[in-house]
């Protein structure tokens, strides 16, 4: 690695974050930019802040409120930067995050908000993947993520040979730590094996408990300079590594790539995330992997190198082995899309946070490396590895 290339390791770090409460889909009373303003002020005091000062806004997955309507609604002094991840749904995820250090990073801003709010009442259902299904697939009647994502998910347990039981462990680890979130939707709903298997179909494989859930909400996170964070109220999340995009074949997917099974993260871009922080995947200490559904999510494990190709994966992909504190791969700890609340991944954002601070319900010990999976099997994936000052 050159000296350019680790440039952007450690240089920037979140100081604030926030969640609002999940409501269930449809009964928010507030709008998406009143959820959207109510997690920000909260993450700029959970910083120790001056929303004010926020001089930068990143957002993802076509989320209705620019960033310059929010920040001339919070009545900041002055907008410097404000993007928009292109790509439907979860895969922007992280790549918000990116964006928002690289405007640090760069100085084109001091401190940036990353956020994402949804509201049914004022943004209706699937705003984020219109124009992301294209003709191939819905002149044959395919309109809903999760018949994509099943698709392949099927392939990567017949070709692959990857079990089903990879997929039912992840939401059973999910469901698992939600009981110790009291913000969580499935928080007091415990999961039993037999539940999930009698469960109906959704989209062959997958089943009712392998899908995300869908909720009014908002989430906030602010990204500053290292030097800054130092000086604010809470313990700094460094970015140490930082990805986005997809292959060649990916784009708007039609369904002929050749790497069908991947969720995107092709070689390169996992080589450039694990050299660009200087560490293995095996040094991971907690993993939030966006679930949309749960066989895309193993799949990108797989891509990320955690967990093995093939019927290898049951090695590593048991229940025992993904759950806080004494599992060796740790995930979705707060209970992610699947078991927490749905804002496309953004409390996978908060949680990742959480770890390095300190403060998650379902805290890992000394966790010290915190990685963050946006996507997958979408046309646009991310990655964001967080760490603590013990690892700069």
């Amino acid at each position: 690695m050159t000296t350019r290339d680790r440039a952007f390791r450690g240089s920037t770090a979140v100081v604030g974050i926030a969640n609002t409460p999940f409501h269930k889909r449809g009964s928010a009373t507030q709008s998406s930019a009143q959820l959207t303003l109510e997690a920000i002020l909260a993450a700029a005091a959970d910083a120790g802040i001056d929303a004010h000062d926020i001089d930068g806004f990143s957002s993802y997955a076509n989320d209705d409120n620019e960033g310059l309507a929010i920040g001339a609604a919070l009545g900041v002094h002055e907008i410097r930067w404000s993007s928009m991840v292109w790509g439907g749904g979860g895969g922007g995820v992280a790549a918000a995050v990116n964006a928002a250090s690289a405007a640090v990073a760069t100085g084109q801003a001091d401190m940036v908000c990353v956020y994402r709010g949804i509201s049914e009442a004022d943004a209706g259902r699937q705003s984020y993947s219109k124009g992301h299904m294209g003709p191939l697939l819905a002149g044959h009647g395919m309109f809903a993520p999760a018949q994509v994502c099943a698709m392949r998910t099927q392939r990567l347990i017949e070709v692959d040979g990857v079990p089903a039981s990879a997929l039912e462990a992840l939401v059973a680890a999910a469901y698992h730590h939600a009981q110790n979130n009291p913000d969580a939707v499935a928080y007091g709903k415990p999961l039993d094996p037999e539940v999930y298997a009698d469960s109906r179909m959704i989209s062959e494989p997958l089943r009712l408990y392998d899908c995300s859930r869908e909720n009014d909400a908002a989430g906030a996170v602010i990204v500053t300079t290292a030097e800054r964070a130092r000086e604010l109220r809470q313990k700094p999340a460094y970015v140490l590594s930082a990805v986005q995009g997809g292959g060649p074949e990916w784009t708007e997917s039609v369904e002929n790539e050749t790497a069908y099974t991947s969720a995107g993260f092709h070689p390169a871009m996992v080589r450039r995330l694990w050299e660009g922080a200087g560490v293995k995947p095996g040094e991971v200490d907690v993993v939030q992997v966006y679930e949309n559904f749960s066989g895309p999510a193993v799949a990108s494990l797989i891509d990320l190198g955690l967990v093995p190709p093939g019927p290898d994966a049951a090695r590593v992909m048991r229940f025992e082995n993904l759950i806080a504190p004494s599992g060796s791969l740790p995930l979705n700890t707060a209970g992610g899309n699947i078991a927490e609340g749905f804002v496309h991944g953004f409390g996978l954002i908060v949680e990742a946070v959480r770890q390095i601070r300190g403060s998650s319900p379902n805290q890992v010990p000394d966790a010290a490396l915190s990685l963050l999976l946006g996507g997958p099997m979408a046309p646009l994936v991310s990655a964001t590895l967080f760490g603590a000052d013990s690892v700069l």
